[in-house]
């Protein structure tokens, strides 16, 4: 074997092995909160984006924001660090779409008041046929953070969590998963997520 690897090496042609993903890009399974703290998050002016614009990701960074003010950090939509907030909804059963990139239209539970609600959008709804057979799969929703100094762009922390959830509780789902995330934030982990029963 040894023999035969030298020979591609002279030959030009690399031997590579196997890829793998490093156990540091898996995302934590399903019910799981995993928080990797390369630093404490500063105490400096951080502000807190969006990845997509939804009416559940404001109201969710506005529980982030409360989190942050908490810790001693002058919040913000522009500062010094940023914390990229994105969360995603993937909705199996149309139980009540509430967030993530593939929404249409406004969501009139979550509007605040004064806002401009579009009309809902009919959209397609991801769900399986034959749910005689097999008990259906639920909904899932996903929050991901990510604090990065805007000079550098140095990820300085960050933190996923996934939880399964419905279109009714979706809200106070995220809510309760940033909240597991805040609990312990300066210390690498992975830990519960916290999600409703």
């Amino acid at each position: 074997m040894r023999i035969a690897k030298i020979a591609l090496l002279m030959s030009g042609l690399s031997v590579l092995a196997p890829t793998t993903l490093p156990a540091s890009a898996q995302a934590p399974t399903l019910g799981k909160l995993e928080v990797k703290a390369y630093q404490r998050i500063p105490k400096t002016k951080t502000a807190v984006q969006l990845v997509y614009d939804t009416a559940m990701g404001r109201e969710l960074r506005r529980n982030v924001m409360d989190h942050l003010a908490h810790r001693g950090n002058e919040v913000g939509f522009s500062g010094g660090n940023v914390m990229q907030l994105d969360v995603s909804y993937l909705d199996l059963l149309g139980s009540g779409n509430q967030g993530g990139p593939t929404t249409g239209g406004g969501q009139q539970s979550y509007d605040a008041p004064g806002s401009n609600p579009r009309p809902d959008i009919p959209g397609n709804t991801v769900s399986r046929r034959n749910l005689t057979d097999n008990p259906p799969s639920r909904s899932t929703l996903r929050i991901t953070l990510t604090l990065y100094n805007v000079e550098g762009g140095k990820v300085l922390w960050a933190a996923t969590t996934s939880c399964a959830t419905d279109g009714n509780n979706v809200q106070k789902t995220g809510e309760t998963m940033i909240d597991a995330i805040f609990k312990d934030a300066d210390h690498n982990r992975t830990a519960d997520a916290g999600c409703p029963v």
